[in-house]
């Protein structure tokens, strides 16, 4: 069985030393992965403060990368209408290529309205977003020159080097608890 477990990614506790000190902790135990999350923003009238003052996950996993050897560093979820897909797929690059190979990206599509209305993105056709974000993804990670042309995204032919080191890209696991979503999961996603 392979054990991960979240740093602290939340909170007063989720400060860099923290952080460190449950990664390199989580490496020396042999424990299988170290996972982040991304919350942008909350509604400023809710009450519930679980997901306030959170790093971006993939800061915090650059960090952790540098600080271990072995240790799987994972997202559970960069929310894919947030960024665009030439930029997550360079940063997951990035990240592929400081870790070592040891990137499991998680994405999801979203599912708070305020973070939507931040980011000038309408929450309507989020699977349909999805699939689309996913495909120029792969283009950017597998093809010498990547080309896409759809309904939400229009990338010209580009190059984008250098690639992931774990072909063909980092492993994409799919977040989301509707029957669309799980269905995507299991066609598009390593998980």
């Amino acid at each position: 069985m392979r054990i991960g477990f979240a740093v602290p990614v939340s909170g007063a506790w989720a400060t860099p030393a923290h952080q460190a000190e449950v990664a390199r902790r989580a490496e020396e135990l042999g424990y299988h992965s170290l996972w982040t999350l991304q919350r942008l923003l909350n509604p400023a009238d809710s009450p519930d403060r679980t997901y306030r003052d959170v790093p971006d996950p993939l800061v915090t996993l650059a960090y952790l990368a540098g600080l271990t050897r072995r240790i799987r560093l994972g997202v559970a979820v960069v929310n894919m209408p947030f960024v665009a897909p030439p930029l997550l797929a360079k940063q997951a690059t990035t990240l592929d290529h400081v870790s070592g190979g040891r990137l499991d990206l998680g994405l999801g599509s979203g599912w708070m309205p305020a973070e939507f209305a931040a980011v000038g993105t309408p929450m309507a056709r989020r699977g349909a977003r999805a699939e689309e974000f996913l495909a120029v993804l792969r283009t950017l990670w597998t093809d010498e020159v990547s080309e896409f042309h759809g309904e939400f995204y229009d990338v010209p032919p580009v190059v984008m080097e250098p690639k992931p080191l774990q072909r063909p890209g980092p492993p994409v696991l799919l977040g989301g608890t509707a029957d669309a979503a799980l269905r995507r999961a299991g066609r598009l996603a390593a998980g």
